[in-house]
């Protein structure tokens, strides 16, 4: 190998073995001048250097290089540079301070930054200076293997909430909307999904598993019970209500330790190619370029409608599902690869799934001739005529957060009844009206309440050399003696004494104290 090519640091680490390999030749009587020159020539070294390595290995019976003397980063110059957040200029300023202080002698800033580079690798220096999140871009990840008998369609799904990095119009808001989803590991397929305007819950997740689960149309053919899903340690994802919706079909949740995103690749390689690929292309992007301040470069952007963003989020689904090839599927669509899986499928009947993904309520209700109460709000359903009065005993099961329709079952018999609706509902006009009067509300309140706050907040002057803080706004004594003259000290409540006060005469049958025939004691003579 040419010289230009070698690493010199990596020659030095074989002078040790080259050295003994001399030292036996020798041992033998087989040394000699040609093979200290083949030596030299190849650690890039001259071969009197090569033989004084011989002397010094059999003087010393050392054959590794000696060592330098170098400066090292100790624990408490890792503590102070950690503390300095990473700045290796500033600790070095310190050190020099130290020094004229009568401290140790303070190495050269290149000094200070090889000791460091040496210490530390490149990804504890930034996590260091950021952050353990900074730290993390610098480990390495191995690949979750695809050809292992245990994965197959089914076997392993992932689920996961994302923030949609668009904004769309909601009842005249505009907001991110979040997603839902579940994909299978084995295929890349995405399963099902939902979308809600605000932050997602158990309703969002049990409306993903739903879709997941059925063999719908818009997914295509995926679908079925999965054997284990991962999930991070969100405790929507953990809760009693989605827990106990799996554990009936005997799906076991993989719970992941938090801010682990790599553990569950999958779905988070979905949510990147998402953004990527389709969230970048519709109008309102948060993540597209803007002029200085902030300001988009297309103000008049048309704002898309909530359901059109379902929509056209539904079908950039059914395109990564049909028609997007993946190199980890060995250029197959997630279509194609689900259906050379041979693996069976456990389906679920649509009733059956329906009624296992809502929460019990509880407690036992009455159904009486206005329908069932609860929360306050009556729910009646066709199925009640003929029942109603008769004082039958009825539990309910609901979606969370969807109030607007229930399942009654009997209490004796756990019987399915029938789904009941809210007797009466409001019109979308008047929910609208109300949501708009709540939100004129709150914000007046809140301006009232910052304005307040802003009154009680005490402001001080910047100063630019070490004295006491200077208030700013301050009151003279003049104006202070002016409002306090202006307080009506008449208003100010009066504390209610027995010496202001006098008491009211006892009620009649209640035993009074006897008196004292002596007179007044002499602590009562002093209080008079």
């Amino acid at each position: 190998m040419p010289e230009s090519e070698q690493d010199l640091g990596s020659l030095h680490e074989l002078r040790g073995p080259a050295t003994r390999r001399l030292m036996t030749l020798e041992a033998r009587g087989e040394l000699a001048t040609q093979h200290v020159r083949l030596v030299a020539s190849c650690l890039n070294a001259s071969e009197r250097t090569v033989w004084r390595w011989l002397e010094r290995a059999r003087a010393e019976g050392k054959t590794e290089r000696k060592p330098r003397s170098a400066f090292t980063l100790t624990d408490d110059l890792l503590a102070q540079l950690a503390l300095l957040g990473g700045n290796c200029a500033h600790l070095h300023r310190e050190l020099v301070k130290q020094e004229r202080a009568g401290g140790p002698a303070a190495p050269s800033l290149r000094t200070l930054y090889r000791a460091v580079n040496r210490a530390l690798t490149p990804g504890e220096w930034s996590g260091i200076r950021k952050g353990e999140m900074a730290r993390r871009r610098f480990d390495v990840y191995l690949r979750r293997p695809t050809d292992t008998d245990q994965h197959h369609r089914n076997t392993v799904w992932e689920g996961d909430h994302v923030q949609v990095p668009v904004r769309v119009d909601v009842d005249g808001q505009l907001i991110k909307p979040w997603v839902t989803w579940f994909v299978d590991c084995a295929t890349d397929a995405v399963c099902g999904l939902a979308v809600t305007p605000g932050y997602p819950n158990r309703a969002s997740i049990l409306a993903a598993l739903r879709s997941a689960i059925l063999h719908d149309e818009q997914y295509g053919p995926f679908g079925g019970v999965p054997t284990l899903v991962r999930v991070d340690r969100g405790k929507d994802f953990l809760c009693k209500t989605v827990m106990t919706a799996l554990s009936c079909f005997a799906v076991v949740v993989g719970d992941l330790p938090g801010y682990c995103p790599w553990l569950k690749g999958t779905v988070e390689e979905l949510n990147g190619a998402a953004e990527k690929m389709f969230f970048n292309t519709l109008p309102h992007y948060v993540g597209r370029p803007t002029f200085p301040g902030g300001k988009p470069i297309d103000p008049d952007e048309p704002v898309l409608l909530f359901e059109d963003f379902v929509e056209l989020l539904l079908g950039w689904v059914r395109e990564w599902n049909f028609d997007i090839p993946k190199p980890a599927l060995s250029g197959r669509t997630p279509h194609q690869a689900w259906l050379d899986d041979a693996w069976p499928i456990d389906n679920i009947p649509a009733e059956d799934l329906r009624l296992f993904m809502l929460e019990d309520d509880g407690r036992e209700r009455t159904l009486t001739s206005n329908g069932v109460s609860w929360r306050g709000r009556k729910y009646v359903g066709a199925w009640m005529t003929g029942f109603g009065g008769t004082g039958r005993k009825v539990r309910l099961r609901y979606m969370p957060h969807h109030d607007h329709e229930i399942e009654v079952f009997d209490a004796v018999t756990g019987r399915h009844l029938g789904p009941a609706v809210l007797g009466d509902q409001a019109p979308k006009q008047a929910v609208a009206a109300v949501q708009a009067a709540r939100r004129s509300a709150s914000k007046r309140v809140t301006r009232a309440l910052k304005a307040a706050a802003k009154k009680r907040r005490i402001q001080y002057g910047a100063v630019t050399k070490a004295e006491p803080p200077r208030l700013l706004g301050a009151m003279t004594s003049e104006e202070a003696r002016a409002e306090l003259a202006g307080i009506d000290y008449q208003k100010l409540p009066a504390r209610a004494a027995s010496e202001i006060i006098p008491l009211r005469p006892p009620a009649p049958g209640w035993t009074l104290p006897k008196k004292s025939p002596q007179g007044p004691s002499k602590k009562q003579e002093e209080k008079s």
